[in-house]
């Protein structure tokens, strides 16, 4: 019976290339000469951390981050901006978790649109992913191209499609 899985999965070495290229960034930009910039990714936590020394540089930041995302084709929805916090030297530090997985809520919403889509599949949640099985690879592929058209708060990728 032919299957597929919807997931949530981040390439780890392009999120590091991401990073090398902001921190490559700040080192040749003007308004970060003299500053004390820091960006750091953390790979076993799944998060990023950025210090420096004011608001302005780190929205600076932020959207380099995000800009060297989009080039390096990873979704901007799997990072997940913290509120900035004050540090002892008088900077800012942020914290950007990433996300990786599909959470509770989004497996059921997924859930309940391919149900709701009327395709002859069945969708069940397992851990972190969804599986979907029917009794044709065009269902699937229906599934997919449905799941793709939504609105979601995550990224989503389809793996491990067997007929």
């Amino acid at each position: 019976m032919p299957s597929l899985d919807i997931v949530n999965e981040i390439d780890h070495q392009e999120i590091d290339n991401a990073i090398n290229n902001t921190l490559k960034e700040i080192a040749t930009r003007y308004d970060f000469r003299g500053s004390n910039t820091t960006v750091e990714f953390l790979k076993k936590e799944k998060r990023i951390t950025v210090v420096t020394e004011d608001s302005m540089k780190i929205k600076a930041v932020k959207e380099m981050i995000t800009g060297n995302f989009v080039k390096r084709k990873l979704s901007h929805k799997t990072l997940d901006f913290q509120e900035p916090e004050g540090t002892s030297h008088g900077g800012l530090k942020m914290t950007v978790l990433l996300k990786e997985g599909i959470d509770r809520d989004n497996a059921k919403k997924i859930v309940k649109m391919i149900k709701d889509s009327g395709l002859k599949v069945q969708a069940q949640i397992n851990d972190d992913k969804v599986k979907v099985t029917g009794k044709k690879i065009d269902d699937l592929q229906a599934v997919m191209a449905e799941v793709r058209g939504a609105t979601l708060e995550i990224p989503v990728q389809f793996e491990n499609m067997k007929s």
